[in-house]
């Protein structure tokens, strides 16, 4: 009998009450951002361990214990968030709030990709070179832990209450958010990260064609530039840019490239962070959004001409030369603009209508 009560009372949790979902308030949001920090700073930690120290042997390690305890505390708000609506009678999706769901759904493959990877580490030794980003059990770790960041956004994304043209205090852990994932797919992308390039090794890179590195340099800047400008270009389709949101979008992508090299890159992330701020400065004059086609394509264009043209800039200005390879470093910015603005087209093909404003009252 007892049996049967429990699978009855499982069959209720599991069953829709049919209420609508529940919008996570701001402060649901700014809590779930903390943790998500606490969580990606322990793979932040991690990124450098990995790069930087040698002979690495142990799964068990102080970065690791950061980095698992910000999942647990993750999780745990997760759990929170849903347990609260339980309380409050709603049942099955209905006590999942909007934009939570996907993260509910991944915690349990973020465990079982931990506990892989224990495994991993244990019969197969640490990675310390460019195989770490293909392992499986770390891409299980990435592809959940990206869904479980990106939980904010997708709540402000279906929030009635963000009108068109949010604030900075309004849409910045949705923002954060954001940021933060786009920084871990740089990270998986690291063989393709052109901001772990010292100024030496820019310049250097573009004036000899010997073993392909001014090649090598040219493609990581088209897959680097992708990464930075895609999410950017996202929010803006979705919503006015508000002052301050490329530089948030940007700053973890810079952060976490700072941890791969053990910080001996700062001048080039100086030039992304005066490029995002820039970025916020343009998007400012000529107001990119889903509903202005012209400005969201002259966007795309402008702010990955001025990022490259910079990071180039600051390259010589270090060094006190220039590449030799003219046309490398006079075209890379302007091949950066062009994908740019190929890359806004494509995601924005027309300009979408403008979606009525909610009732505030």
């Amino acid at each position: 009998m007892a049996v049967l009560d429990r699978a009855s009372g499982i069959r209720d949790l599991l069953t829709s009450s049919q209420h609508p979902r529940p919008s996570a308030s701001r402060r649901d949001n700014v809590v779930m951002i903390a943790l998500s920090l606490w969580f990606v700073i322990g793979l932040f930690l991690d990124s450098w361990a990995h790069a930087n120290v040698p002979k690495l042997e142990t799964f068990f390690t102080p970065w690791h214990a950061v980095f698992y305890s910000g999942f647990t505390a993750t999780a745990a708000w997760v759990g929170w968030l849903v347990a609260r609506q339980l309380q409050r009678g709603r049942r099955g999706a209905a006590a999942v709030p909007l934009g939570y769901g996907a993260a509910l759904v991944v915690l349990p493959l973020f465990a079982i990709s931990g506990v892989a990877d224990g495994l991993w580490h244990t019969f197969l030794g640490i990675e310390q070179n460019t195989s770490i980003f293909f392992s499986p059990s770390h891409l299980g770790l990435l592809t959940s832990m990206i869904l479980i960041l990106l939980a904010p956004l997708r709540s402000a994304w279906v929030d009635p209450r963000l009108s068109e043209r949010p604030s900075v205090r309004e849409l910045w852990p949705a923002l954060l958010a954001l940021g933060l994932a786009t920084s871990l797919v740089l990270l998986f992308l690291n063989y393709g990260n052109a901001l772990t390039y010292r100024a030496a090794n820019i310049v250097d890179s573009f004036s000899t064609t010997a073993d392909h590195q001014s090649s090598w340099l040219a493609v990581k800047l088209v897959v680097t530039n992708l990464v930075l400008l895609a999410p950017i270009l996202v929010v803006a389709r979705r919503w006015w840019l508000p002052f301050g949101a490329v530089t948030i979008v940007v700053a973890p992508s810079i952060v976490v490239s700072a941890a791969l090299t053990g910080f001996e890159n700062l001048s080039t992330l100086g030039s992304v962070l005066i490029a995002g701020i820039l970025g916020d400065l343009v998007a400012r004059r000529i107001q990119p959004a889903g509903d202005r086609r012209t400005a969201f394509w002259v966007f795309g264009a402008v702010f990955a001409f001025l990022t490259w043209s910079l990071y180039f800039a600051t390259a010589s200005v270090v060094e006190w030369r220039i590449p030799t390879i003219t046309e490398m470093w006079t075209g890379a910015p302007i091949v950066a603009g062009l994908v740019g603005w190929l890359f806004a087209a494509l995601l924005l093909p027309d300009a979408r209508p403008t979606r009525p404003q909610p009732d505030r009252n």
